[in-house]
C-alpha cells in the first residue's frame, strides 16, 4: 500500500515538474522573441529615419550639383551615379554583413538565460 502511494505521489510530482519546466521554456522563448521583435522594430525605425535623411540630403545635393553644372540632369545624374557606385560596393561586401546580421539574430534567439540580468 505504501509502495503505491509513493509511486502515485512521485508521478504527481513528476507531472508538476514537467508542467513547470514546459512553462519555463515557454516564458524563456517568449522573452527571447520579445527581445528580437524589439531589436527589429528599433532597427526598422532607425532605417526609415536614415532613409528620409538620405533622401533629403540627396535632393539637396542634386540641386547643389545642378547649380554647379548648370543642368538639372547633370546635377541629379551625379547623385544617381554616386548611388550606383554605393550599390556596387554594397553588393560586393554583402556576404560579410549578411553573416553579421544572421549571427546577431542567432545570438538574440539563443541568448543564454544567465546573461539576462546584464540589461
Amino acid at each position: 500500500m505504501e509502495k503505491n502511494r509513493f509511486f502515485t505521489e512521485s508521478r504527481k510530482e513528476l507531472e508538476q515538474y514537467l508542467l513547470d519546466r514546459l512553462l519555463l521554456m515557454k516564458l524563456q522563448g517568449t522573452g527571447r522573441l520579445a527581445r528580437l521583435v524589439a531589436v527589429l522594430f528599433s532597427v526598422l525605425v532607425m532605417a526609415i529615419l536614415a532613409a528620409l535623411i538620405i533622401l533629403f540630403l540627396s535632393i539637396m545635393a542634386g540641386y547643389y550639383f545642378a547649380d554647379l553644372t548648370g543642368s538639372l540632369y547633370k546635377g541629379f545624374g551625379l547623385v544617381a551615379g554616386f548611388y550606383v557606385l554605393v550599390l556596387v560596393l554594397l553588393v560586393m561586401v554583402r556576404r560579410k554583413y549578411e553573416k553579421k546580421i544572421i549571427n546577431l539574430i542567432i545570438a538574440i534567439v539563443l541568448d543564454n538565460p544567465k546573461d539576462d540580468d546584464r540589461d
